[in-house]
């Protein structure tokens, strides 16, 4: 009996030696920083990937952080990207103001996607942003231009926050904001369940609940106002723009929201997936990260 004892411990010394031998490497994978946007809110910011690739940067929609995007980070396809996450304001690790104007100002978002960009020093990224994620990228548009990116993307993207353009889920909305917190968190599980026509697995779904639940409530207030001047936004890309969206999206409307893209620039890309709902990089991430792939191949500065 004690040498078994004894060689289920060594065993289980040498397991903790390997973890401890893959954790540098694991660890140097994944850079983590903060940088601070014009009006001071500090923003968590991560980076990944190859540093010599093409800068992809990657923008989460409501109630998200850069976790969302695990099937992105975890892909061997776009590992020789250099990839840039970061959570935005009221969201994740990211400071969480409680004044409503710096959540309804689109141009803050604006000023905080071009604050990561050159902090990191990226040079011509790709913008993919989701949800929420594409009215920041309109924003950035309309206050900056397309000089310093080299394309973007819309993966279901809210275009503008217009009734003819958003499916109307009032009671959800209107929950999100309850000062009951079993009211406000019901709230966000039915949004969540939202985001999906294929659900994910129970426990990527938990996390991704525990991420909407660090969400400021005062962003979720304010946000619904937030100012999206996608006709100055859009209408002034040059560079390509690519829309991919889930056709059973429970929360954008697809067809309207491509109609008035498309209005705004008629150079317009669209991909349509048939068997995702709101978020297609998460139900269909295989198919999402070709399409990615191919995308900023053919846009990114060699």
């Amino acid at each position: 009996m004690p040498r078994r004892i004894l060689r289920y411990a060594l065993c289980a010394l040498l397991a903790m030696g390997a973890v401890f031998a893959a954790s540098p490497a694991a660890i140097a994978d994944t850079k983590s920083y903060t940088v601070t946007a014009p009006d001071g809110v500090t923003l968590a910011v991560q980076e990944s990937g190859s540093a010599d690739g093409p800068a992809i940067v990657l923008i989460h929609g409501l109630l998200g952080s850069h976790l969302n995007w695990d099937a992105q980070l975890k892909s061997r396809e776009l590992q020789r990207y250099r990839i840039i996450t970061y959570d935005m304001r009221g969201h994740g690790l990211s400071a969480k103001p409680t004044d409503a104007n710096a959540y309804s100002d689109g141009r803050r978002w604006a000023d905080d996607l071009a604050t990561v960009i050159e902090s990191s020093h990226a040079r011509k990224p790709v913008l993919i942003g989701w949800s929420l994620g594409g009215a920041v990228i309109s924003n950035y548009l309309a206050a900056y231009g397309d000089s310093r990116i080299a394309g973007a993307v819309y993966v279901d993207g809210v275009i503008e926050l217009k009734p003819d353009q958003i499916v109307a889920h009032p009671e959800v909305y209107r929950d999100m904001n309850s000062p009951d917190l079993k009211t406000h968190l019901d709230a966000e599980r039915a949004f969540l369940s939202l985001c999906f026509h294929t659900q994910p697995d129970r426990s990527m779904f938990e996390r991704l609940l525990a991420n909407a639940a660090m969400a400021s409530w005062d962003m979720q207030s304010a946000v619904q106002s937030m100012t999206v001047p996608a006709s100055e936004g859009l209408s002034r890309a040059r560079v390509p723009v690519l829309l991919i969206y889930g056709a059973r999206d429970a929360l954008v409307k697809v067809k309207p929201a491509i109609a008035r893209a498309s209005e705004l620039d008629p150079r317009i890309q669209t991909k349509l997936y048939a068997n995702s709902g709101h978020a297609p990089f998460i139900e269909e991430p295989d198919r999402f990260n070709r399409d990615l792939s191919a995308f900023v191949d053919a846009t990114s500065p060699r």
